[in-house]
């Protein structure tokens, strides 16, 4: 038995992740051991998860991952913590058809409670309704209680409170509106500074859930049986195609990880880390290519540091030497930027340029976000990941395109997947949670 629930909301933009940091920041400082999740494919979050909890978050999503893998990793990564906390992603019943995906679905799968959190800037006994109609929609969704998000006074939350009280819904508490608080933006590397920023308002937000919010109550009636219930035997068949090839010859597999590559799934690490030994390198800040079997480049912001990577000559020609000597290379979004003849940031600037592995130039001048989840049959395999990015490649023909790529209802898109000798590289993050990451070069 253990404290686990999900925080959600009824839209977007209700102030889950705030919540989410403060709650995060507040167990932190007690002592208690807190494994944070995310649902969706989001890599920013978990990011600040990480940063407040000291323990790393872990995504959580259907769109990627089947429900008994869902079940899987959540019981994991978990099992060695005190209290389970997932926040959720846009409104709580909003999946990519009707509640399918949606964070209800995920909370349903898990069996655990739902807090939500309900924006009452604008709004008082009017919440009564709402939250009537959350608590009954769908009863194998338990909303164990409300927390209101920038009440305005004493007064607003008492009407608040009986509105909870004649929606027959808990009221856990709420969170004054808080000048000045300001996450980084989500288009912006997390370096130290907005990790202290990340901290810092964690920190105002726990003083204020300590103040107004009642913890122990949310822990208590939150406590569940741990693990949740499974499909499958808790020690599932998943990971054993790659304990195969843990048993044959260890792998070294070297990671950039640094402010410019970090969109990581944690699954993906602790299933890489089954194939061999594992070494972080920086391109940002001037580390050579470790020796390796396997180098992979994540996504993340290289267009906030492309002067910097520009001068990493060194590296440059220690990658382009890699991929020209048949090395296994995989290379997701601003990973595949880094292999390009060059990166261009405004519009008439300097095009800087990168490793020169890939022959096209790319260019995060005029962007617009690109997002969504896509699918993709390659090697007699079905590959699931999300596309994210601003950057575009200029001459996206100047390769052919591995395979077509699909949204999952069948809709082909235009996103590319390049092959070059064994670099493997595009702007979809793929997970491999359930799937062998080395089938990609088989």
């Amino acid at each position: 038995m253990k404290p686990q629930f999900m925080i959600a909301a009824p839209v977007s933009g209700s102030g889950k992740t705030t919540f989410t940091l403060g709650l995060l920041h507040a167990l932190h400082k007690r002592g208690v051991k807190v494994q944070p999740f995310k649902c969706g494919a989001d890599y920013i979050d978990t990011q600040y998860h990480t940063i407040v909890s000291e323990r790393e978050s872990v995504n959580l999503d259907l769109g990627l991952a089947s429900r008994t893998h869902i079940q899987y990793i959540y019981n994991k990564y978990g099992e060695h913590a005190d209290v389970c906390i997932t926040e959720g992603v846009m409104g709580l019943y909003d999946g990519y058809r009707r509640m399918q995906g949606s964070c209800a679905e995920i909370a349903k799968i898990l069996n655990i409670p739902v807090i939500l959190i309900v924006n009452a800037r604008a709004t008082a006994y009017s919440v009564a309704p709402l939250l009537y109609g959350f608590r009954h929609f769908n009863p194998s969704v338990r909303i164990a209680g409300v927390v209101f998000n920038q009440t305005v006074s004493p007064a607003h939350f008492a009407m608040l409170k009986e509105a909870c009280s004649d929606a027959g819904i808990e009221c856990l508490g709420h969170l004054p509106s808080i000048e000045d608080i300001n996450l980084p933006s989500r288009h912006q590397s997390i370096t130290s500074v907005e990790k202290q920023s990340i901290v810092s308002v964690s920190s105002r937000v726990a003083e204020q859930i300590e103040k107004h919010v009642d913890i122990d109550k949310m822990l208590n009636l939150c406590t569940r049986i741990f693990p949740c219930r499974y499909t499958l035997p808790y020690t599932s068949e998943i990971g054993i195609e790659a304990m195969h090839y843990s048993q044959g010859k260890r792998m070294q597999i070297a990671i950039a990880r640094d402010p410019a590559f970090c969109f990581l799934y944690r699954e993906n690490i602790d299933r890489l880390a089954e194939l061999g030994k594992i070494t972080y390198f920086s391109p940002v800040y001037g580390s050579d290519l470790p020796k390796a079997d396997l180098v992979y480049l994540p996504g993340g912001y290289p267009e906030f540091f492309a002067r910097q990577l520009h001068r990493r000559k060194r590296l440059m020609l220690q990658l382009r030497d890699y991929a020209e000597k048949g090395g296994k290379l995989l290379a997701e979004c601003g990973g595949m930027v880094l292999l390009s003849r060059s990166l261009t940031v405004r519009k008439g600037g300097t095009a800087y340029a990168m490793a020169d592995v890939l022959p096209f130039e790319c260019t995060s001048a005029d962007s617009r976000l690109t997002t969504g989840y896509r699918r993709m049959n390659y090697r007699n395999m079905e590959w699931k990941g999300h596309e994210f990015h601003y950057s575009t490649v200029l001459n996206p023909d100047a390769l052919p395109t591995e395979a077509p790529l699909y949204t999952p209802a069948g809709t082909e898109v235009g996103t590319p997947i390049y092959r070059y000798k064994n670099v493997i590289a595009g702007f979809t993050h793929w997970y491999w949670g359930e799937t062998d990451v080395m089938k990609f070069w088989e």
